[in-house]
C-alpha cells in the first residue's frame, strides 16, 4: 500500500534520526549484526565508512532474519506520528534493503496497537534499491510515544537493513518545561523556509528594495538551463570597488542539494539589510569598511531537482551535480599539480611562481568539460580582486582548509600551503563559533570524528580534491578560501533553519571581519602617483606571493607578528620595508612608493647581455582569460540555439 505517497510532501515534519536531533538513546532494537548496524545507525542518509562491518556501518541490520524484528524509537512525549521514510543499507559491497514492513505503536513500550488500514493491519512498501528514500504515509496518524518499524520482507539475496526517517507533529506539553515551543525558533524576524528560485529572486529583490543605498543585485552568468547566478552585494557605495576596501565573498550552492548554505545567505542578506536600517553598529562598520558579495546558489539546476523531492526524498545525492552531470567541485583547473611538475623540473625552485597561476590552454577550449557556472565563476574572480572567500557545504561537520589537492594522486596526505598557520587561525574562527561544532558532547556525523581535530582538517588529509575552487583561488587569484560543511544533514527540513541559523549567524559575521587581518596599501608611483596594477608583494618567509590590484591596493592576510615585506613591478626597482601586524581585526596600513627604472639601467643590463625582466605570467594569466570567455561566449550561443530550437519542437 502507499505508493500513491511518493512523492507527496508531508504536514508534519521529521523528528530528526538524520538531523541527530534524535538521539542514540533514543533509538533501539530487536537484535543487530553488530555494534556497527545498530540502532544507532539506522538513520536517514547516515554513511558507512569504506570498509563493511566496522563501527561506523550504513544502516542498522537485524541480528535474526525473521518477521520478529523491530526498529524501535522513542520521541520522550506524545506526538502524532504521520509517516516513516525508508532506506536501504549504505554500502557499496552489500545490497540489503527492506520491502515491506508494518508499524506498531505503544505509549509504555510494552502494549503494542498495530498500525491499521481500515479493519486490517498495515503493511507498507518499501525499498528496491540502497539509496532512494521511500515515503510511506499513515492511513491515520496515531498519537503515542514509541513507534517501531516492524520488517516483513526484505531483497532476497540479502538481509534485514534499513535507514529511517519517522514524521511526526510533537504534542503540546505545558508540564514538561523541557520541551519549549520555541526551542526551534529564532529570535531573528527572517524567512525560514526553503526557496526555489523564483522565491529566492523575490526575496533578493525584496532585500533591495529595503535596503537601496547599502544592496545590488547582479549576475555573474547562467546555468546549463538557463537559470541566472545571482550575487548580492552589500556595501556603503554598491557597484564600486572603493580604493583600499576588501572584496569578500560566500558561495553556496556548489552542490545543488546541500541547501543550507543557500539559505543561510538569503537570511544573512535579510539580516544585514535589517540590522543595518536599525543601526546595530557592528553591522554598519562591516558595511562601511567591507564590500560584500553573496552567492547563494552556484548550481540552481541541481538545486532546483532537489527541491522538487522535497528535504527527505532527495536523497544523498539527487541534485549534487550541474545538468550536465559535473561536480564542480572538481572542475576547476588543477594547478597544484602544474605547481608540483614544475618545481621538480625545475632547477632553481625559487623561479617557479607559487602565484596568479595560468590556467592550462587546455581549459579554455569549447572542447573542455568545464561547466558554464564554473566558467562563470572563473571570469567572475578575475573580475573583482576578492580577499577572503568561504564555499559553504553540507553532508559534515567541519571546515576544511587548502590545499584540498595531496602530491602525487595520494588518497589522502595532510598538505599544507605556505599559508597554512593563517588558513588554520580562519577554519578555527568559523569552527569555534559554531554552535554545534563548539559542542563537544556532540554526535559524529557519519564516519569521521572531527571533533579530536578540533573540527577543522586539511582538506587533502580528509580526502583528496583535484580541481577544488578553494585550491584555485589561492593559485590563481589572491583570495584565501576555506570550504565549510554546515550540516551532517545536506537538505534540512525547512522546521530546522531557524536554528541552524542561531547556530552559525555568528561564525557568518565573525568570518567575515577576518578579512580586515594583516597588511594592505596602495603602491603608487613615484613621480605620476597613479597606482600600480600587478606588483608582486612577498612576505619574507612565507613561499605565496600575491599582486596588486587594478588601482595599485592590496590586502595580505597574515598573523600578527613582525613581516619583511618586498614589492616588485616590471620596469621599477624592488622596495623593501617592515610591517607589523598587531592581533586586532585591523589591517595594518604599509603602502609602498616605487621609482621607475631609468633607461640607462635598462641600456646598461642589455650592454651586459642581460635580461630585462619582464612579467610574463600576467600576461599569459590574462591571454587565458580572454580565450577562455571568448570559447564561453561560444558556448553559451550553441545552448541558446539548442534550447530555443527545443522550444520550437515542443511546440
Amino acid at each position: 500500500m502507499n505508493k500513491d505517497t511518493y512523492g507527496v510532501k508531508p504536514g508534519c515534519p521529521p523528528l530528526g534520526l538524520e538531523s541527530l536531533k534524535v538521539s542514540d538513546d533514543q533509538l533501539q532494537s530487536s537484535s543487530d549484526l553488530s555494534f556497527g548496524l545498530g540502532p544507532h545507525r539506522g538513520r536517514l542518509n547516515i554513511q558507512s565508512g569504506l570498509e563493511d562491518d566496522d563501527e561506523y556501518d550504513g544502516a542498522w541490520c537485524a541480528g535474526v532474519k525473521d518477521q520478529e524484528q523491530w526498529l524501535q524509537l522513542d520521541a520522550l512525549r506524545p506526538t502524532l506520528f504521520t509517516g516513516v521514510i525508508l532506506q536501504g543499507r549504505n554500502s557499496i559491497w552489500s545490497l540489503n534493503w527492506v520491502r515491506t514492513y508494518k508499524v506498531q505503536f505503544s505509549n509504555d513500550s510494552s502494549v503494542w496497537q498495530p498500525c491499521m488500514n481500515g479493519s486490517v493491519e498495515a503493511v507498507f512498501v518499501g525499498n528496491e534499491d540502497l539509496e532512494t528514500p521511500v515515503l510511506a504515509l499513515f492511513p491515520e496518524p496515531s498519537v503515542a510515544q514509541y513507534i517501531r518499524i516492524n520488517p516483513q520482507t526484505w531483497f532476497s539475496n540479502g538481509t534485514i537493513c534499513l535507514r529511517a526517517e519517522v514524521l511526526g507533529c510533537p504534542m503540546p506539553d505545558h508540564d514538561s518545561p523541557q520541551f519549549s515551543e520555541t526551542e526551534s525558533r529564532s529570535t531573528d524576524d527572517l524567512d525560514f523556509r526553503h526557496h526555489n528560485y523564483n522565491e529566492m529572486r523575490k526575496l533578493m529583490k525584496s532585500v533591495n528594495d529595503k535596503c537601496p543605498n547599502i544592496t545590488r543585485i547582479y549576475t555573474i552568468g547562467r546555468s546549463y538551463s538557463g537559470l541566472k547566478l545571482y550575487v548580492m552585494e552589500i556595501s556603503d557605495n554598491p557597484g564600486k570597488h572603493e580604493l583600499g576596501e576588501p572584496e569578500f565573498r560566500y558561495v553556496a550552492g556548489m552542490h545543488g542539494n546541500e541547501v543550507l548554505g543557500r539559505e543561510l545567505l538569503l537570511n544573512l542578506m535579510q539580516y544585514i539589510c535589517r540590522e543595518y536600517n536599525q543601526g546595530n553598529q557592528r553591522v554598519i562598520q562591516l558595511v562601511k569598511d567591507t564590500r560584500i558579495h553573496l552567492l547563494p546558489s552556484m548550481n540552481p539546476d541541481g538545486y532546483e531537482t532537489a527541491y522538487e523531492k522535497g528535504s527527505e526524498l532527495s536523497g544523498w545525492a539527487l541534485g549534487r551535480y550541474s545538468f550536465e552531470g559535473i561536480d564542480m567541485n572538481h572542475n576547476f583547473p588543477d594547478l597544484n599539480n602544474i605547481m608540483w611538475d614544475t618545481q621538480e623540473l625545475a632547477t632553481d625552485k625559487r623561479r617557479v611562481s607559487n602565484h596568479y597561476i595560468p590556467m592550462p590552454e587546455y581549459y579554455t577550449s569549447t572542447e573542455a568539460l568545464v561547466a558554464p557556472e564554473t566558467r562563470a565563476v572563473i571570469s567572475w574572480m578575475q573580475d573583482i580582486p576578492f580577499v577572503l572567500s568561504a564555499n559553504l557545504h553540507g553532508g559534515e561537520l567541519v571546515v576544511t582548509y587548502p590545499f584540498d589537492c595531496t602530491r602525487d594522486w595520494i588518497p589522502q596526505q595532510d598538505t599544507p600551503t605556505a599559508d597554512n598557520d593563517f588558513f588554520r587561525w580562519l577554519a578555527t574562527v568559523y569552527a569555534s563559533t559554531n554552535l554545534v561544532m563548539a559542542n563537544p558532547d556532540r554526535r559524529i556525523c557519519h564516519s569521521e570524528d572531527f571533533l579530536q581535530h578540533n573540527n577543522i582538517i586539511n582538506g587533502a588529509d580528509w580526502h583528496t580534491v583535484p580541481g577544488s575552487m578553494n585550491d584555485f583561488s589561492y593559485l590563481h587569484t589572491n583570495c584565501f578560501e576555506i570550504t565549510v560543511e554546515l550540516s551532517c544533514d545536506k537538505f534540512p527540513h525547512a522546521s530546522e533553519l531557524p536554528i541552524e541559523w542561531e547556530n552559525n549567524k555568528e561564525s557568518l559575521l565573525l568570518y567575515m571581519e577576518q578579512v580586515h587581518r594583516g597588511i594592505k596599501g596602495v603602491i603608487r608611483d613615484k613621480d605620476t602617483k597613479a597606482g600600480i596594477a600587478n606588483a608582486i608583494i612577498k612576505v619574507d618567509g612565507l613561499d605565496h606571493d600575491i599582486r596588486s590590484a587594478l588601482d595599485g591596493d592590496y590586502w595580505r592576510l597574515l598573523n600578527p607578528g613582525e613581516y619583511k615585506i618586498t614589492v616588485w613591478a616590471e620596469s621599477y626597482f624592488p622596495r623593501i620595508r617592515h610591517c607589523s601586524v598587531g592581533s586586532e581585526p585591523h589591517a595594518t596600513i604599509c603602502d609602498f612608493t616605487l621609482t621607475k627604472t631609468s633607461q640607462d639601467r635598462l641600456k646598461h643590463i642589455l650592454a651586459k647581455g642581460g635580461k630585462i625582466p619582464r612579467d610574463d605570467q600576467v600576461r599569459i594569466r590574462a591571454m587565458r582569460m580572454r580565450k577562455l570567455r571568448i570559447s564561453t561566449k561560444i558556448l553559451n550561443r550553441r545552448r541558446e540555439q539548442q534550447q530555443r530550437l527545443n522550444k520550437v519542437k515542443r511546440k
